[in-house]
């Protein structure tokens, strides 16, 4: 644990090293654009340098393995990747253990009990829909099969490496009655398979843009992304949230540092400041549950008008967390068997 004094040092320590390298965090997932902005108010002796953005959780990865000898301005320092990501890269020995000062807020089941990596956020996987072009809206999985929405549906990345599509294939087995894991991968296979005979499923990687154009009017996403882009769309096009029916996939994502982090001082400051009330706050500013969620909430520190813009709790109430074995059973079937059983290639 970081003391006072301590947290002095890793500052000053930080300072010297000048620089951050983030990888794989969009302004616009999660509120990370204005969480970047305040560590940069509160640290402006650190640059922050931002590695593709866009990038999945396989890719973050491969950048680590790929820079480990190279302390250059590629070669990140941070990683913030799928929960089932978080175990694979400490096994390859990708991740520099660090546990922040409160450490014990973050919730047992979601970390390495050795700070390897540990939960940041979480959210649920629900449909964004733009309602100018769709007239009855989806409230499960099995309507996308439905002729309306023909040409309309899209996941958000190739389901062969993007941990956010990975896990919208298993909101849909598990929408069949799939239990978390293998199950769940061959059944929501069996389903984007049906829609994708049906010409119901467009193989490209859903995003703001699209939903607004109309290429792909329906996107399965994790609800703050939704949130965020409806929000950035202000209602042209208007665009409706909704959270299935059935059990709701939650999806937790992790903070790692890498074992080859050019700048591990600015690495930990970086974490002290995510996992502080002013690092959580900004990513529930963004729509996400941050991972002191439940411990913030009964030491009231939440503003209640922060909570008041979150969807319906009915939603959230419904949530399944699967375990990391789950998922990982679940992602070695969907990234495995999708080109034999879908064979769309998304784009």
């Amino acid at each position: 644990m970081v003391s006072a004094q301590s947290l002095a040092e890793l500052e000053a320590a930080a300072k010297a090293e000048g620089m951050l390298t983030t990888i794989a965090l969009p302004h616009d997932w999660c509120g990370y654009g204005a969480v970047i902005e305040g560590f940069k108010a509160k640290y402006p002796e650190i640059t922050v340098n931002e590695l593709n953005p866009d990038a999945g959780s396989a890719d973050e990865l491969e950048a680590v393995r790929a820079n480990k000898d190279n302390t250059g301005p590629q070669a990140p320092d941070v990683l913030d990747v799928g929960l089932a990501f978080g175990p694979q890269a400490q096994a390859e020995g990708l991740l520099m253990p660090y546990k922040v000062s409160t450490w014990d807020e973050i919730p047992a089941e979601v970390k390495d009990p050795d700070g390897h990596w540990y939960a940041d956020y979480y959210g649920v996987m629900a449909f964004g829909v733009n309602t100018d072009l769709i007239e009855t809206v989806p409230t499960k999985w099995e309507d996308l099969l439905n002729s309306e929405y023909a040409a309309s549906f899209a996941l958000t990345g190739d389901p062969r490496a993007s941990n956010q599509a990975i896990l919208g294939v298993m909101s849909a087995g598990m929408s069949r009655g799939g239990e978390p894991g293998e199950e769940s991968g061959k059944l929501g296979l069996e389903l984007m398979a049906e829609m994708n005979k049906a010409g119901n499923f467009v193989p490209v990687a859903g995003k703001t843009g699209t939903i607004a154009q109309g290429q792909t009017p329906i996107v399965a996403a994790w609800d703050y992304n939704l949130l965020a882009w409806r929000d950035s769309l202000a209602g042209n096009p208007p665009m409706e949230i909704v959270i299935p029916e059935g059990p709701s996939l939650a999806g937790v994502y992790v903070q790692a540092i890498s074992a080859y982090a050019p700048h591990p001082n600015a690495a930990k400051l970086w974490m002290e400041y995510l996992y502080s009330d002013e690092g959580q706050l900004g990513w529930l500013a963004g729509y996400c549950h941050p991972a002191r969620f439940v411990a913030m909430t009964e030491a009231g520190k939440i503003p209640q008008e922060m909570l008041d813009k979150l969807p319906p709790a009915e939603g959230y109430a419904r949530a399944v967390f699967p375990t990391v074995e789950q998922q990982e059973a679940n992602k070695k079937v969907v990234s495995e068997q999708w080109d034999a059983v879908v064979g769309a290639n998304v784009q």
